[in-house]
C-alpha cells in the first residue's frame, strides 16, 4: 500500500509537468520578442533558411548539372535600446555559401559572417541616421531582402551591378505624406567586413530619391516582391540613385575580388553607378523594373562596367499561387568590363504559405550569351522557412 502511494503521489507530480508546454505571445514569422520590465530595451531574436537544389542543362555540350545546398542561413536580432527612437538591427550569416566572399587578408582570412550592424537613431520628426554595417540606398532590387523575393534569386543586374553593403553613416528623410524620400550615405567605399585600413584614401558617396505618386503601400509593400498585400487602390514608387566610390580597388565596387598588379600593389578606380527603377501593384498585380549603368576612370579593364536593365511582373491568385516573368539582360563595355554580355528568360511560380515566411518557389530560365554559342536551361526549387 505504501507503495502505490508513493507511485500515486510521483505521477501526480510528474504528469502536469510532462504535459505542461511553455507558451509565448509570439506569432510565427514575427519572431521571438523580449521587452525589459523596466521598459529599457526590446528585442526580436528570429532565424531563417533557405534550401535550394539548382541544376543547370548546358545545351551546347549536353551536360547536366545540378547541386542541392542550404543557400542561406541567417540570424537576426533587432529592436530598441533605452528609448524606442533608438533602434538597432543585428543579422548574421552561418551558411557556408554566405560566407565564401571572406578568407582574404583585407577581411583578416576570416568568414564574413556579420550582414548587418547598425544602430538608427530618429533623432527628429521623418529624420534618421544610421550608422554602421548595412545596405546601401543602391537598387530596389538589393534593398529587397532575399526573403521577400519573388523569384528563387535575384536577378542578374543585381549579381553584376548591386552595391551591396557598406559601413558609414546614411541620413534619411520622407515628406510628411511620404511621397518624397531622400537618402545620403557616406562609406568607406570597400564592402562589409573589410578591416584594413583603406590604403588608397577613397570614399563612397551614394544619394537616393523616391516619389510615391499615389501614396505609401500597404506594409511597406514597396520593397518585398509580389502583391501580398492586394493593394486596393494603384500604387507606384519611382526611384533614382546616384553612386560614386572613388579610388575602388574591388572589381565590382563593394563586391568582387580586390584587383591588383604582379607585385600586390591596388589598381584603384573610380567607379560610377546611375540606377533607376519602379515598383508598381495593384489587386495581385506587380511589376518591378531596374536599368543601371557603370562606368571607370582609369584601369577599367579590371573592373565591371556597362549597362543592365530587368523587368518582371507576376500575378498572386486568391490561393496564394503565383505565376511570373522576369526579362534580363546586361550590356557589358566590351573594351574595358571583366563582365560578357548576358541575356536571360525566366518563368516563375510560388506557393505562399505564410506570406515569405514559409513558402515554396521554383523558377526555369534559358540563359544565352550575344556573340558566343553558349546557351544554358536552368531549373531551380526552394523553400524558405523563416521565424
Amino acid at each position: 500500500m505504501k507503495k502505490a502511494y508513493t507511485t500515486l503521489l510521483f505521477l501526480a507530480f510528474i504528469i502536469p509537468h510532462v504535459h505542461a508546454q511553455d507558451s509565448t505571445s509570439s506569432k510565427w514569422g514575427k519572431r521571438l520578442q523580449f521587452a525589459a520590465q523596466d521598459s529599457s530595451f526590446l528585442l526580436k531574436f528570429g532565424f531563417r533558411f533557405q534550401t535550394l537544389y539548382d541544376g543547370r542543362y548546358d545545351l551546347e555540350d549536353n551536360v547536366y548539372e545540378d547541386a542541392l545546398m542550404v543557400r542561406r542561413t541567417r540570424l537576426k536580432f533587432d529592436g530598441w535600446a533605452i528609448d524606442p527612437s533608438i533602434v538597432y538591427k543585428l543579422e548574421l550569416a552561418v551558411s557556408n555559401r554566405d560566407q565564401r566572399s571572406g578568407h582574404n587578408a583585407e577581411s583578416g582570412n576570416t568568414a564574413n559572417i556579420v550582414l548587418d550592424a547598425v544602430i538608427k537613431w530618429n533623432f527628429a520628426k521623418n529624420w534618421h541616421v544610421w550608422y554602421g554595417q548595412t545596405k546601401l540606398p543602391g537598387n530596389r532590387e538589393r534593398v529587397i531582402s532575399s526573403q521577400n523575393l519573388q523569384f528563387v534569386d535575384r536577378s542578374l543586374v543585381n549579381s553584376r551591378f548591386n552595391l551591396d553593403r557598406d559601413v558609414g553613416v546614411q541620413l534619411r528623410h520622407k515628406s510628411a505624406n511620404d511621397k518624397f524620400r531622400q537618402i545620403l550615405a557616406i562609406s568607406m567605399g570597400q564592402g562589409r567586413n573589410v578591416i584594413a585600413r583603406n590604403p588608397v584614401e577613397g570614399y563612397q558617396v551614394t544619394g537616393r530619391l523616391e516619389f510615391l505618386p499615389m501614396g505609401s503601400f500597404t506594409g511597406k509593400g514597396d520593397y518585398f516582391g509580389s502583391d501580398l498585400k492586394r493593394e486596393p487602390t494603384p500604387k507606384l514608387s519611382i526611384g533614382v540613385s546616384g553612386d560614386l566610390n572613388t579610388n575602388a580597388v574591388r572589381s565590382r565596387g563593394n563586391l568582387g575580388g580586390f584587383v591588383t598588379d604582379t607585385d600586390d600593389a591596388y589598381l584603384p578606380t573610380d567607379l560610377k553607378s546611375f540606377i533607376a527603377d519602379m515598383m508598381f501593384k495593384y489587386n495581385g498585380f506587380s511589376a518591378m523594373s531596374e536599368y543601371v549603368k557603370r562606368t571607370a576612370g582609369n584601369n577599367e579593364d579590371s573592373y565591371g562596367t556597362g549597362t543592365g536593365f530587368v523587368f518582371q511582373a507576376g500575378y498572386l491568385f486568391p490561393s496564394n499561387w503565383e505565376i511570373a516573368s522576369r526579362f534580363t539582360d546586361i550590356n557589358a563595355d566590351a573594351t574595358q568590363s571583366v563582365f560578357s554580355d548576358q541575356r536571360e528568360y525566366t518563368l516563375g511560380l510560388s506557393r505562399y504559405i505564410s506570406g515569405h515566411d514559409l513558402k515554396f518557389q521554383t523558377d526555369i530560365s534559358y540563359q544565352t550569351f550575344p556573340g558566343q554559342t553558349r546557351e544554358y536551361l536552368v531549373f531551380r526549387f526552394q523553400t524558405e522557412v523563416a521565424l
